[in-house]
């Protein structure tokens, strides 16, 4: 693996001139939030892969711990609605939940409306995964709440609320927020 290089040269006089003036490449440097941008980046690094590290020994990835999570938290979720969730292709979803549903993780039942639909629920097995996936998550969680103390939960919900694309509302999004989701044409 390549070193990474945090501290790059320090800025010659000319850039420096060129940005108090508006222009050049290190003025738009300056507008960016490296900073967020790469906390962000190696946060989901390492709260994934608490997860990652567990799904390997079942031969599974991200895209099978998302489809679980969903399936167990939304039990009778439809197909249709994962693929809206998820943002995924038919196929994609396919290939991940043919494995899922032949290891025994979920189930598919027709929908008694309309047997067409494909409703998804997760077996006990699938349950007990997701479970221990999930506490794994918030230990860490919990562990990062603890250094800013009992009221930070509540900022860091609403930045991360905030982070969402509110342009293509989803369903989930909806449940979990207990309110509809507006977008932001409204």
């Amino acid at each position: 693996m390549a070193d990474i290089n945090f501290s790059g040269p320090a800025p010659s006089a000319d850039s420096r001139a060129a940005d108090s003036q508006g222009g050049g490449p290190a003025a738009d440097q300056r507008q960016l939030r490296w900073d967020i941008i790469e906390l962000l980046f190696f946060a989901y690094r390492d709260f994934v892969g608490d997860a990652d590290h567990e799904l390997e020994a079942f031969g599974f990835g991200r895209a099978h711990h998302r489809v679980m999570h969903f399936v167990t938290r939304y039990p009778g979720l439809k197909v249709a609605d994962l693929l809206e969730v998820l943002r995924i292709t038919k196929q994609s979803l396919g290939r991940v939940l043919k494995q899922l549903l032949d290891e025994g993780y979920i189930v598919q039942k027709t929908g008694n409306a309309d047997r067409r639909q494909r409703l998804l629920f997760a077996t006990a097995k699938g349950e007990a995964l997701v479970n221990k996936l999930a506490g794994l998550q918030t230990r860490r969680i919990e562990r990062a709440l603890a250094e800013i103390g009992p009221a930070g939960a509540e900022p860091v919900q609403h930045f991360l609320r905030a982070m969402i694309d509110r342009d293509d509302p989803d369903k989930v999004l909806e449940t979990i927020f207990k309110t509809p989701v507006t977008t932001a044409k409204e």
